[in-house]
């Protein structure tokens, strides 16, 4: 594509070493780039070895087989100060540093850089206040980290991460503990970073809307199907991302890109709704109460018919009966009565 990839991971086993020469082998076979500028998630159900990957990529694991090239060069040869300056890692764990400050903590993250005394030089704050303004959290430097929200120190954790001057950034599910405007927050500061510093970011995450919304590349890991890697959309559209979850209840919708679980139709109705936003909330109402909804498809005259009227009303017709709603609550009422659950 043009870009030389930061990371380069061929015919990769990761896993773990049980001593006495035992190995369990988590996953085998990997073959994988990872680009500068770009955002990618690794998606999979807990247990699929999302956190075995990135501790190995990040050298905290060995190898078992294959090899890791960080910058064409082995992951292996790097001494552990050399490689924490290639890549820098977000844990999904809380910190503990309650009794250190914001900026204190950010500045840890210049120990690759600032010797055995970890003094700071002017360079080395220069580069800690970026990191904080890179972030938005520059304003509550003087802060203890207790003092500070969860998503606060998530921002926190990344700016230390930043001021490592790494070209790498690995993140194990930084969105975790975090409510939604915060989980928007920080995957968009994510896919900012890469973009505009141009770092290679991947981070794990079971947030799949903001993945599907924020994420350049996907990386789908399970354990019937391995890894699957590409652009986000193509893998959207591939078809993989019903493959994911190993359950036979749970369907994707690729439309609107969530999943949803399987509706186990016990009546059966047409819709006549235009508008697609309406026809969405329609379905969804109907799906939750046992309807399986036939669209722009031909039907016999027993099937009922849900049409959308003027004003947002709906009118569900059958045979010679018609009930009209002002209201989606009005229509559950409805379905309740007629006991379809």
């Amino acid at each position: 594509m043009g870009v030389k990839p930061e990371i380069v991971a061929t015919a990769l086993s990761v896993g773990y070493n049980k001593g006495k020469k035992r190995e369990k082998v988590v996953h085998g076979g990997l073959s994988f780039e990872l680009y500068p500028g770009e955002l990618t998630c690794l998606l999979g159900p807990n247990g699929a070895g999302k956190s075995t990957l990135l501790r190995t990529l990040s050298g905290s694991q060995p190898v078992l087989a294959g090899e890791i090239r960080v910058q064409e060069k082995a992951i292996s040869s790097f001494s552990e100060r050399e490689l924490s300056r290639k890549i820098g890692v977000v844990y999904t764990d809380k910190t503990q540093a309650g009794g250190l400050t914001v900026y204190e903590v950010v500045a840890l993250g210049r120990h690759p850089h600032t010797g055995f005394f970890g003094r700071l030089h002017r360079e080395d704050r220069r580069i800690i206040n970026e990191a904080l303004e890179s972030v938005g959290i520059v304003h509550k430097a003087g802060n203890y980290m207790a003092e500070l929200s969860d998503g606060e120190r998530q921002k926190v954790m990344i700016a230390k991460a930043l001021v490592q001057e790494c070209p790498i950034i690995l993140l194990d599910e930084p969105t975790a503990f975090l409510d939604i405007v915060s989980r928007i927050e920080i995957m968009s500061l994510l896919h900012e970073i890469a973009v505009r510093h141009q770092k290679t970011v991947l981070l794990s995450t079971h947030d799949i809307e903001q993945a599907l919304v924020l994420a350049d590349r996907l990386w789908l890991l399970s354990r019937s199907e391995g890894l699957y890697t590409g652009v986000t959309e193509d893998v959207v559209l591939s078809g993989r991302m019903e493959l994911l979850f190993d359950h036979e209840e749970i369907k994707f919708d690729v439309t609107h890109g969530v999943y949803y679980p399987k509706v186990n139709w016990k009546r059966t109705v047409a819709l006549e709704v235009e508008d697609d936003t309406v026809r969405h909330w329609v379905l969804n109402i109907m799906n939750r109460h046992g309807y399986g909804c036939i669209i722009d498809g031909e039907c016999s005259e027993e099937i009922p018919v849900l049409s959308a009227l003027p004003g947002k009303r709906l009118r569900y017709s059958a045979g010679s009966k018609e009930y009209c709603f002002s209201s989606f609550g009005e229509l559950a009422e409805f379905l309740r009565s007629r006991k379809v659950n």
